[in-house]
Formats: C-alpha cells, sequence, structure tokens
C-alpha cells in the first residue's frame, strides 16, 4: 500500500513533531545541532518535503525527550 508524505497521518505526524520542538523551546537549527544534521533536514521533514524514516523518528524522540510508541500510536489513530 503506497502512501503520499502529505497524507492526513503524515500531516499529523509533522504537527505533533512541530508541536513537541516548540515545547521544549527548541529552533530547527538547535534541534538540528542535538541531532548533528543540517538544520535543513529539520525544515525538510517539518514542510513534508521528506518522510522519516522509524530511526529518524527515534532519533527525534531521544533529542526531544519523548516517547515514540506514544506519537506512532496517536498518529495510528
Amino acid at each position: 500500500m503506497a502512501t503520499s508524505i502529505h497524507s492526513p497521518r503524515h500531516q499529523l505526524l509533522r504537527k505533533l513533531l512541530v508541536e513537541q520542538r516548540s515545547k521544549n523551546g527548541l529552533t530547527q537549527q538547535a534541534l538540528a545541532d542535538l541531532l548533528g544534521r543540517p538544520q535543513s533536514f529539520v525544515s525538510k521533514y517539518e514542510n513534508g518535503e521528506r518522510d522519516l524514516s522509524v530511526v529518524d523518528l527515534v532519533e527525534l524522540a531521544k533529542a526531544m525527550g519523548f516517547d515514540a510508541g506514544t506519537l506512532v500510536r496517536k498518529v495510528a489513530g
């Protein structure tokens, strides 16, 4: 089953990740620095220009201090 990175679930995932970053008081650059990635990595997934792998999601969860499983359950509905 092919899915678009612009599907409602992808949009929800992006929204929740942006909210978590903002809740933590992090800029895209600050999060990117924690991840050891360029700021464009954060910008592109937040804007729907790239998809995240499970590994990326786990790294984001660790960097921002949230449970990836909880986030996945919210997106799964």
